[in-house]
């Protein structure tokens, strides 16, 4: 028999029988802890947690389940979230003329190595709408022309939101999406937006960061995947990767060497958001891997 598995995640106050407390709930509402990791941050005085569990008790449903907790959270004062284990979470898909992110989440998705349902793609530009087509995910174009007025950033955000709010988005993913977002729209994708940057090149803005790193003559490349926030690229961070590179490379190389590198970081980054094994410290991230 199949039972119903959940994720729980929780924060709180750092306190004595935490643990205790949350695995004998569990227990007592007849659930089997199938894997848990859990995290005391000394500067923060905070506690972390993911419990992933099976509720074998039919007698006790999903609703009761919930109130119950709810009740153990406010006596510990815990910001906690339960998951269905099995949902597949819905991730909205944005990008601008550079496309190696989209292609290799595409991949991993069609292949069934991320487990997510995308029921759109969004860019400002037409390069990729047969990509699309090709996985038969619907691709809409919401072109911003340079330059354009602050009306029509705003106009253009409303349908992002739309899209957002019409196929109940859970994720927001920037895989190369050349837009600065505004304030407001940073704001309401607090937590729920991961963008991919080059910041092991931090020296490096503006276009083409490759050609600049070369012309220096660095040693190392890599890439960061952060949550995003209203302060470009400085929201927490979810997952960091490098590779060395030397002197007989050109740009061209360190290019193709750093798009490979931002694919893997930011599959990582959307894989663990979608099992549900980040949880924000502040400006910091846990990651139970």
């Amino acid at each position: 028999m199949t039972h119903p598995e959940y994720i729980l995640t929780l924060s709180c106050p750092d306190q004595r029988g935490i643990v205790h407390r949350v695995s004998g709930f569990l227990a007592e509402h007849g659930c089997n802890i199938l894997d848990s990791a859990q995290f005391g941050d000394q500067e923060t005085e905070r506690f972390f947690m993911r419990v992933h569990f099976a509720a074998e008790d039919a007698a006790i449903g999903d609703a009761t389940l919930r109130a119950e907790f709810a009740q153990l959270g406010e006596a510990l004062r815990l910001d906690w979230n339960l998951h269905d284990a099995h949902a597949k979470p819905r991730v909205l898909l944005m990008v601008s003329k550079i496309g190696h992110c989209l292609n290799d989440l595409l991949f991993r998705y069609k292949s069934g190595l991320l487990p997510v349902e995308i029921p759109a793609i969004v860019s400002n530009h037409m390069d990729f709408y047969q990509l699309a087509a090709s996985y038969n995910i619907p691709f809409h174009h919401l072109p911003l022309a340079t330059g354009a007025p602050e009306s029509a950033k705003l106009a253009q955000e409303a349908r992002i939101v739309e899209l957002m709010e019409t196929h109940q988005i859970d994720l927001v993913v920037l895989a190369r999406y050349m837009q600065i977002l505004s304030p407001d729209l940073c704001a309401r994708l607090k937590g729920k937006a991961i963008n991919i940057h080059h910041s092991f090149l931090p020296s490096f803005k503006g276009a083409r960061p490759y050609a600049q790193a070369h012309k220096r003559g660095v040693k190392l490349i890599g890439a960061t995947a952060h949550f995003v926030t209203g302060d470009l690229d400085e929201g927490p961070i979810i997952e960091q990767d490098v590779e060395r590179v030397d002197h007989a490379m050109d740009a061209e190389t360190l290019s193709a060497i750093g798009r490979d590198v931002e694919c893997v970081v930011l599959a990582r980054a959307v894989k663990w958001f979608v099992e549900h094994r980040i949880l924000q410290n502040g400006d910091r991230t846990v990651i139970f891997k």
